[in-house]
């Protein structure tokens, strides 16, 4: 999707294609995974082709079933889930779900997550096999999984050895998903980056809990749970900031996205690209508002390329 930015006397094209570690994405604005399911579900909604990429549903080898219910809890500021990774498994994704997507205009990048590091370069392996995949989006950072998920996230040396088994066994772009939930995101980042990592997604859902007064028990059958959604958006865009300083690797911003001004925020602070998440649930049509808003931006500053806007509040 283009725009045009100029005065009465000339239209400039506005130039919005954005390349996120080997990942040529026609603009800066995709899902986020966990929200967006496989596609099908925002079809109706809005034209799949706009969008700069389609990050699906967290895929494991074998079919999970997710966290005992309720799962969902929102709150003030946001939401809290505790969805566990259900999805239907590598094998059904690759039969059912990767011949839809096919039939799209747009990346394809497939969130993926084990209990064991060989859980990782198997999925890996099994998805570059596959075709129609257009990247790996590494996820060592959920909070709502009992093996794997965060433990691998919160250490900068296990983060490493995760993204290093995923590299050996693909030729695909690899994006690591990284938590909110340590000391130090730089440190995380860097090994990360060391270990060979295309791009980075900043960030996962903080971890947080909720307690009905009432019963006097949590109210989460996991009883613990990611925060997403406008709360966490000053802590997403401080590590995006922190990391573009220190680490030279294209960035995802991820966390609060609610519009086209949230979106300009992440990007200002160094991201690449943005992905749209809690506000899907919100708005079906939230990425497409938030791509339109990008473009009246670029207008406004009379910036014709998308790059003049990364990290520009570091200059």
């Amino acid at each position: 999707m283009s725009g045009f930015a100029g005065n009465d006397e000339t239209l400039t094209k506005l130039d919005l294609e954005v390349n996120i570690g080997g990942i040529r994405m026609k603009n800066p604005v995709a899902t986020a995974s966990g929200t967006f399911g496989f596609g099908p579900e925002y079809a109706p909604y809005i034209d799949l082709n706009l969008l700069g990429a389609i990050v699906v549903k967290g895929t494991t080898l074998e079919p999970r079933l997710g966290n005992p219910t309720p799962r969902l809890v929102e709150t003030s500021a946001g939401i809290l889930n505790a969805i566990g990774l259900q999805n239907p498994g590598v094998e059904r994704f690759i039969g059912e779900n990767l011949p839809y997507l096919a039939g799209f205009d747009v990346p394809v990048i497939v969130n993926i997550s084990g209990d064991t590091i060989e859980d990782y370069a198997l999925l890996a392996g099994k998805l570059s096999r596959a075709g129609g995949v257009a990247a790996l989006e590494v996820n060592i950072s959920c909070p709502n999984v009992k093996k794997g998920g965060m433990q691998f996230g919160s250490d900068p040396a296990m983060a490493a050895e995760v993204t290093r088994a995923v590299k050996q066994n693909t030729n695909l772009p690899v994006v690591v998903k990284l938590s909110p939930n340590v000391t130090s995101i730089v440190a995380v980042a860097e090994k990360v980056a060391e270990a060979g990592a295309n791009a980075i997604s900043l960030i996962n859902t903080l971890l947080g809990m909720a307690i009905d007064i009432k019963t006097m028990r949590p109210l989460m059958g996991n009883v613990m749970g990611g925060l997403s959604g406008p709360a966490i958006k000053p802590v997403a865009v401080r590590m995006v900031w922190q990391v573009y300083r220190e680490v030279r690797l294209p960035i995802i911003g991820i966390g609060g996205i609610m519009t086209a001004d949230d979106a300009i925020e992440f990007i200002l602070a160094g991201a690449t690209a943005v992905a749209v998440g809690t506000a899907n649930f919100v708005n079906p049509r939230a990425t497409m508002d938030v791509l339109e808003g990008i473009e009246k931006y670029m207008v406004e500053k009379r910036v014709q390329n998308i790059y003049e806007l990364v990290g520009a509040a570091h200059r």
